[in-house]
């Protein structure tokens, strides 16, 4: 099975900074060329999930109205470039809430899964990439093979002070993309250094 999970920000369009969140349409701009990596992975029969903490919602920053513009945005944009998303599970709670489906618990990966085929209990065979350390933990306490891109939030020096390494590390998701491409049927994986 070819699965790929996404997270949102700083992976599919542009980080908003530290303590902003995208909070209107006009806000939402893609990283270059992310739409083309979504556009390959698709025709590449991978199936494409975005799992995303947006916990402004849950602080009232935002309203699930604007949350589902934005989504509708970006999903229009995805199928106009010929890529597409099967679903989006968005973690709309405070950190504090201890919720199951915020990154790094795997609540959301699990049930993607799940969707696809009911006997699936781990995510092996899979990517997670994402811009953070959340990201990657949560990549990896689900089993995925992990990509960290440097489009987003964190960079490479952060990697030196986490306990959980990605597997790669790329500039961006078209890089990422191709890693997933030459990796995902390949028996003798064996994950690169940072």
């Amino acid at each position: 099975m070819k699965v790929v999970f996404l997270d949102r920000d700083g992976v599919i369009n542009e980080f908003p900074g530290n303590g902003n969140y995208v909070t209107k349409v006009k806000d939402f701009y893609f990283v270059p060329k992310s739409l083309e990596a979504i556009r390959i992975l698709t025709e590449a029969g991978f199936t494409l999930f975005v799992v995303s903490n947006q916990a402004g919602v849950g602080k009232g920053i935002y309203s699930h109205d604007k949350l589902n513009r934005i989504t509708h945005h970006m999903l229009k944009a995805v199928k106009k470039a010929g890529g597409k998303i099967k679903k989006i599970f968005y973690c709309t709670h405070r950190a504090e809430e201890g919720c199951r489906c915020r990154k790094p618990k795997i609540g959301f990966i699990l049930e993607g899964l799940q969707s696809l085929n009911k006997t699936i209990r781990t995510a092996q065979n899979t990517f997670f990439v994402g811009d953070t350390k959340i990201d990657i933990l949560a990549g990896h306490n689900a089993g995925c093979k992990t990509i960290f891109v440097l489009s987003g939030r964190e960079d490479r020096w952060d990697i030196r002070k986490w306990e959980v390494k990605p597997d790669f590390v790329t500039k961006d998701l078209l890089e990422a993309s191709k890693i997933i491409m030459n990796t995902n049927d390949c028996p003798s994986f064996r994950p690169t250094k940072p």
